[in-house]
């Protein structure tokens, strides 16, 4: 007896578990028949959408055998009968994708998962060349990426799937690259740009740069990307000659140069970058870029000798690498470049105006150095002498490259510090005393941080490079709120505490830090007078109106106003009369040398003078021993800091400082 076939989706069950059917096979031959690139088939709920697609896919799958399935159907008296398995078939149905989107999307990448497995025996019989062809998604909105299995054997990727993409392809993307697509990336999860199509670099397994077409389309609901949806072409080495200069590439200069004769130890290699060359693209053109391009490489390769060869190797950058020259003649060549490319420029009308910067690597102080180490050296050096000014030379320095590599390495551990939750970092507490009333009535917060790698680093080293990455300014918040919390707690050992931060001119600058100390204050609900800003004189500008107009938000919020370094900055008179600060603190350098020269001894108590004629305390610091406390006490000084009191302490030992502070005087 025949059942009902309720609930039935597959037309393979719907046949071999014998329930009532209509033959509905002939629509396959109006399908073919149609001969369209794409069939739209529209038809009510419950009329048996899933079940005709099922029956198409049946009779067309070539990993299926199905003639019993159709045996006695009308499409079998067609001539369309020899058709049947005989074509690679993609069945999705997402009729049972039900339940909450997370669910859904699963469905999804389950089903595309298991088509490729299906067709995987396709892969292990095409060559090299068939493929070259891998398709991926990337799922925004759960930070996942898939792409074709077998991209896996090709590239240097531990798993189809992964999860954090965009830190998972530092893995593969060679660092060159990395930014470029992280930028491009990010301009399509911004809503600049829906579609994603670049030439870039992948490592294969061999950890060797590869070059691929990436192409995507954004996938868009309710104004959020959501998916990131395309293929991946592998496009082989880059040419060996561009099209655009005509010159050979990377690639040919690797092949010439590798593997270095440990012999090798005359010659040189001069990179060559042309300054702003973005600008020269954004405002005349990529055409015209090409154009200069194209000329600088022919007026370039006219200057050399029989013993140097040029390269262009990416974007607006060329190598030129000498077998017997010296670093002298690396100068004399990148002046004659400099004067040729003024000729041309000239030749324009100053139509157009472009330099040179160049950063250059001696073989005879590096004979054993690597291909990588040489790329890595001479762009070390030509971000050098970009940084320098441009239109000039840097010459590759070992000792600045460890310093260079070491700033970079404590960049990476101050971000995953942050990243998590601040580990390695502490806040210090150093006692200010109040001369007068011979009490700790102040404690400035000092940061401190620590990793694996380095230990402890010194804050004349971290700061600055906290300062050049932005990153004090979620650093300078969270010790604020560190700040704010240790005087909160410390308040029973002296009622009138106070805690003074050190803001950098970064924060200043480049962030909503009033803002932010009005919030951590209201959030804590501490008196505004218990906090004390400190603000290095010296980091600042007079005409820097950002500075000024701060100071006078502070002073209007009833938060005190400290100038620290003073009297190794600039104009630090005019600013004791216009910020009219609470208290200025003199460091150890200046003070050491009052002490030892009656000039500056001289210069310092008129200084303290002219500070209380305003009404301003002063504060010296670095006072170490008992001799240099009665010569400050001496001139006048409002309150002392220093190792004679004490060194910065952690929170624990601050706190039983503070207890015992009176037995301690």
């Amino acid at each position: 007896m025949k059942a009902i076939p309720t609930g039935v989706y597959d037309y393979r069950e719907l046949k071999q578990e014998n329930y009532y059917s209509v033959d509905k096979t002939l629509m396959i031959k109006d399908f073919l028949e149609r001969k369209s690139k794409v069939t739209l088939v529209t038809r009510p709920r419950r009329f048996g959408k899933t079940i005709n697609m099922s029956m198409m896919s049946e009779f067309f799958d070539i990993t299926k055998d199905s003639k019993e399935i159709f045996k006695g159907t009308k499409i079998m008296d067609t001539p369309y009968a020899s058709e049947l398995n005989q074509y690679p078939t993609i069945f999705i149905s997402f009729a049972d994708a039900k339940e909450n989107k997370e669910t859904i999307v699963k469905y999804i990448k389950t089903q595309l998962q298991n088509e490729y497995i299906r067709y995987h025996f396709i892969f292990n019989q095409l060559n090299e060349l068939e493929q070259n062809d891998y398709l991926y998604i990337l799922d925004v909105e759960n930070d996942e990426y898939f792409i074709s299995p077998h991209a896996t054997v090709r590239f240097k990727m531990d798993n189809a799937y992964f999860k954090n993409p965009v830190k998972e392809f530092k893995k593969f993307v060679y660092y060159k690259d990395y930014d470029l697509v992280v930028e491009d990336l990010n301009k399509i999860l911004s809503g600049e740009k829906t579609y994603h199509n670049m030439q870039y670099r992948w490592l294969n397994d061999e950890s060797l740069p590869v070059w691929i077409n990436c192409r995507g389309r954004a996938i868009i609901e309710n104004h959020q990307v959501k998916y990131l949806i395309g293929c991946i072409n592998e496009i082989g080495k880059k040419q060996y000659a561009d099209n655009v200069s005509g010159l050979l590439g990377e690639e040919s200069f690797k092949n010439f140069i590798y593997p270095i004769d440990d012999d090798f130890e005359k010659g040189f290699v001069l990179r060559l970058g042309i300054d702003n060359f973005k600008n020269i693209n954004e405002n005349y053109g990529l055409k015209f870029g090409d154009e200069i391009l194209k000329r600088a490489g022919k007026y370039i390769k006219d200057l050399l000798n029989e013993y140097q060869k040029l390269y262009h190797i990416v974007s607006d950058e060329f190598i030129i690498f000498d077998s017997n020259g010296t670093v002298d003649d690396a100068i004399y060549l990148y002046k004659k470049i400099q004067e040729r490319t003024l000729d041309f420029i000239e030749s324009t009308n100053y139509e157009i105006y472009y330099t040179f910067s160049a950063g250059i690597l001696d073989f005879y102080s590096h004979p054993t150095a690597s291909y990588i180490e040489i790329m890595k050296w001479t762009e070390f050096s030509l971000n050098n002498a970009k940084e320098s000014g441009k239109n000039t030379y840097d010459i590759f320095d070992n000792c600045d490259y460890q310093k260079f590599q070491r700033e970079s390495a404590i960049i990476r551990y101050l971000h995953q510090s942050i990243d998590h939750d601040y580990e390695g970092f502490d806040v210090y507490f150093q006692p200010i005393v109040d001369v007068n009333k011979k009490e700790v009535t102040h404690l400035e917060a000092l940061l401190r941080f620590k990793c694996d790698e380095f230990g402890r680093i010194s804050p004349m080293e971290f700061i600055p490079l906290l300062e050049k990455s932005g990153l004090i300014i979620p650093v300078g918040k969270w010790v604020l709120e560190k700040a704010i919390q240790a005087c909160l707690s410390l308040k029973k050992y002296q009622s009138q505490l106070k805690v003074n931060v050190n803001i950098s001119y970064v924060q200043v600058l480049k962030s909503a830090i009033l803002n932010d100390i009005l919030s951590i204050m209201k959030k804590y609900n501490v008196d505004r007078n218990r906090l004390v800003i400190e603000l290095t004189e010296s980091g600042f500008i007079e005409s820097d109106r950002s500075f000024v107009n701060f100071c006078n938000q502070l002073k209007e919020n009833s938060i005190l106003l400290a100038l620290d370094d003073f009297g190794t900055g600039y104009s630090n008179f005019h600013y004791l009369y216009n910020l009219k600060p609470d208290c200025i603190k003199v460091d150890r350098g200046l003070m050491k040398n009052a002490l030892s020269n009656d000039y500056e001894n001289l210069l310092l108590k008129h200084m303290i003078d002219m500070a209380h004629s305003v009404g301003v305390n002063m504060c010296i610091e670095g006072i170490e021993t008992e001799e240099e406390l009665h010569k400050v006490l001496e001139m006048g000084s409002d309150f002392i800091q220093g190792f004679y009191y004490s060194k910065p302490l952690p929170f624990n030992e601050i706190t039983d400082y503070l207890k015992n502070f009176k037995k301690i005087i």
